[in-house]
């Protein structure tokens, strides 16, 4: 459900509730922050930023972890914003998510915060407080940058097959047979239509170049849409399907551990899976290894989190939700928690140099400029979703690549 429908459907009840009101009962210092950042990685991770938050002693971080991928929280979290009961704080992702709740006037204004840091100066790309800007106005605190195209290899996996570990999709394909003689999984696919759509993202990355990936994301344009390259990530993709078969998890953590257990040569997921590796005491490039995209060109999309905060009446909330926005920003909060998440900061001022050789790669690709937007900044929420139930069902039996192909341009086309 996208956040139009909600708006629609609450806007004769729920708006006027919404609007400047704060959770009854609540201590003013108190935030309840929610968000859907559950596996153990990432609990250390939010660790970092409830620890930076109180640490003048005055505030307290109250949890409001919702289980389940963003598909399953964002609804919930719109749902209180609109129903007259907002938390302090929430997660959401740069792009296009809260453009209606910021025209809606149901966030909050800390264009103060931003100018008072100099946001505008230091937050690389740019784009990302843009994501949240309207009118002039700013109303989130960018977290971190996270990319999807990223392939994490288990060397023990491989050299347990008698192949050398992949270094490129090439690689992968070709020792898929002799992964699945051995017992092992050649590429751990979730069974969720998000992480199945990352798949596609990257493919499609890697064959139509970055000019090809905004003419289709991003134009909406149909010979982009329709031709050779895309037609290419398709075939691509049901190659990946066939060497996914068997990973028989759905949540991706489960398939990181995968990975980290050896049973998987490969898995495509996030830079967020370093947060897992890092919690199981594995180091990059002896447990484990990656490379960014297919193994070639290194372009990595820039999309992520960032803490957007609901309108309230209280004061003494408004300052708390303003002092959170200052910390999430702030260098030292910057480097322990993206080093604990395993994504890259927004500030480029800031020493990385104890991250490992993995984020290492993506903060080089990042200072080189090989970057897209995130497809959550170029199509809808809806497109998203229904892109997603496509890959679901696509992953999920045996849809011809050709007939995919046609649905995912319709989607996209309809979108624009």
């Amino acid at each position: 459900m996208t956040i139009r429908t909600f708006m629609l459907g609450a806007a004769c009840v729920a708006l006027p509730l919404a609007v400047g009101i704060a959770p009854s009962g609540a201590d003013a210092a108190d935030l309840e922050v929610t968000h859907w950042w559950t596996s153990g990685g990432e609990a250390a991770a939010v660790r970092e930023l409830a620890n930076a938050f109180e640490a003048d002693g005055k505030n307290k971080w109250v949890d409001g972890a919702i289980a389940g991928s963003g598909g399953v929280a964002r609804p919930i979290i719109i749902s209180r914003i609109l129903g007259g009961d907002p938390m302090g704080a929430t997660q959401l992702n740069h792009g296009l998510q809260a453009q209606e709740l910021m025209e809606a006037g149901l966030l909050q204004d800390i264009t103060d915060v931003a100018e008072a840091g100099h946001w505008r100066d230091i937050i690389q790309p740019v784009s990302l407080l843009d994501a949240c800007t309207l009118d002039g106005k700013v109303y989130c605190a960018p977290l971190n940058i996270h990319s999807p195209q990223w392939v994490w290899t288990s060397p023990a996996a491989y050299e347990a097959a008698g192949v050398k570990p992949a270094t490129n999709w090439e690689e992968m394909k070709a020792s898929a047979d002799a992964m699945r003689a051995a017992g092992k999984l050649p590429l751990a696919v979730g069974a969720q239509g998000w992480q199945q759509a990352y798949v596609l993202d990257m493919l499609i990355l890697e064959y139509a170049g970055r000019e090809g990936y905004m003419a289709a994301y991003g134009e909406g344009d149909e010979d982009t849409l329709h031709g050779e390259a895309v037609t290419k990530a398709f075939e691509e993709l049901a190659i990946a399907r066939e060497m996914s078969k068997g990973t028989n998890v759905q949540d991706w953590n489960l398939a990181t551990a995968k990975i980290i257990n050896n049973d998987a040569g490969a898995q495509i997921m996030g830079d967020w899976a370093q947060s897992e590796f890092a919690l199981a005491g594995k180091k990059p490039g002896t447990d484990y290894d990656c490379f960014i995209g297919l193994g070639h060109e290194s372009v990595i999309s820039t999309g992520g989190d960032a803490i957007y905060f609901p309108v309230n009446k209280d004061p003494e909330v408004t300052a708390a939700q303003k002092e959170l926005a200052r910390v999430i920003v702030a260098p030292e909060t910057q480097v322990a928690f993206n080093l604990r998440k395993g994504s890259l900061p927004i500030r480029g001022d800031i020493d990385m140099s104890k991250a490992g050789t993995c984020m290492q790669k993506g903060l080089a690709t990042l200072e080189a400029g090989n970057t897209v937007p995130s497809g959550d900044a170029l199509i809808t929420p809806d497109a998203v979703g229904q892109i997603q139930d496509l890959m679901a069902e696509f992953f999920g039996g045996d849809m011809a690549p050709a007939d995919a192909q046609a649905r995912f341009a319709d989607i996209i086309a309809y979108d624009k």
